[in-house]
């Protein structure tokens, strides 16, 4: 219930930039029924976006595969339609999401100084008093265009057409296939009984002889496409974890779920690298419920590795506000003697910049 009523009470609150004429900088931690009015913000939790490449190729088999051999001299040309997967790359991207366990409540005083409290949509407090410099978004994939697909048939002659069998129209399409070889070769010798006036149209007749040549013989040894797709997953590391599968790929079938023994395993790794002078607990929250400041992140640093079996294929290193601790700042800072401006950076709840200049 208290969770349900922390994202409500956030909600209310999800345009970018909050202007308030009057406002105080005491900061309360923010408890449902029982903090005061006034303007909510939450602190970062830092994920990892892992996103991953794979190539399909569809092979499907002609319609004269059976006689390739025998043919064209084609050998070990499939009979049956096959997929096969490949993992291209995989790439790690931090990225900064709202933390339900960090929200607190800027109280309003209408003795205090203005504040412009700069938010993003999901709550997250990125400056005061200054435009807020918003977390980058990584580029949505695009695959590459598929080439136009020619229809072999639209090559084939009326003679091979009205063929009696599977086998003659064969045998006919092989001798056209040989046919515009030969006169493919002789124009390049210069010896075709129909010479281009000039080499751009040589360049187009040469063109043709090739689409012809190619989609033909595609009806003996099959045709064979490529397709890249991008699949993303979000770890959301809260301690450390070991070898925790994160999906499992199979040759034959591409991605699986993780308990299919099919697909090799994929696992992660999530280790704490911080190393920040020890926290005394009791203190620190008597410190911050004292203060009355505005509440950042001091992050840690956290390493994340990604295995095939037992090989790495990626290793990324991130700060990491949850591998952190949270520290206040004075309230003095942002009275009515001073004109404070605060960067929050998006993605670690840490400051990144820091303006205090006192009044004359």
């Amino acid at each position: 219930m208290k969770r349900i009523l922390t994202i409500a009470a956030l909600a209310l609150f999800t345009f970018h930039i909050l202007p308030t004429s009057t406002a105080q900088t005491v900061v309360d931690l923010y408890t449902p029924g029982i903090t005061a009015e006034g303007n909510f913000y939450c602190l970062p939790k830092t994920v990892v976006r892992i996103a991953v490449k794979i190539e399909k190729t569809t092979y499907t088999p002609g319609e004269f595969a059976p006689y390739a051999e025998r043919f064209l001299r084609l050998k070990d040309v499939g009979m049956e339609p096959l997929n096969s997967y490949r993992i291209l790359g995989l790439s790690q991207t931090a990225m900064g999401v709202s933390d339900s366990e960090k929200i607190y409540a800027i109280r309003f005083n209408p003795k205090s100084a203005a504040v412009n409290v700069a938010k993003a949509e999901d709550g997250v407090l990125l400056a005061i008093n200054a435009e807020p410099r918003y977390q980058s978004q990584p580029s949505t994939f695009v695959p590459a265009p598929k080439p136009v697909a020619v229809n072999p048939r639209q090559f084939l002659n009326e003679e091979i057409l009205v063929a009696g069998s599977t086998a003659k129209m064969a045998q006919l399409t092989a001798q056209e296939i040989y046919d515009i070889r030969s006169s493919r070769s002789e124009l390049i010798k210069g010896q075709a009984d129909y010479m281009p006036k000039d080499g751009e149209q040589m360049k187009v007749m040469l063109s043709q002889l090739d689409q012809q040549d190619k989609a033909l013989t595609s009806m003996f040894a099959g045709t064979t496409e490529c397709d890249t797709v991008e699949q993303v997953f979000v770890i959301v590391p809260d301690k450390e974890q070991k070898r925790q599968v994160l999906f499992r790929f199979s040759k034959r079938f591409g991605l699986v779920d993780a308990d299919d023994v099919c697909g090799e395993p994929y696992s992660f790794s999530v280790f704490n690298l911080t190393q920040l002078p020890p926290v005394n607990e009791k203190e620190a929250k008597k410190k911050k419920k004292a203060a009355g400041g505005l509440y950042y992140n001091v992050a840690g640093k956290m390493l994340l590795t990604i295995y095939k079996g037992n090989d790495v294929v990626s290793e990324e290193e991130f700060p990491a506000g949850q591998f952190g601790y949270v520290e206040v700042l004075s309230p003095d800072l942002f009275n009515k003697h001073y004109g404070t401006r605060l960067w929050l950076n998006p993605i670690t709840g840490g400051i990144d910049k820091l303006e205090a200049e006192q009044s004359k």
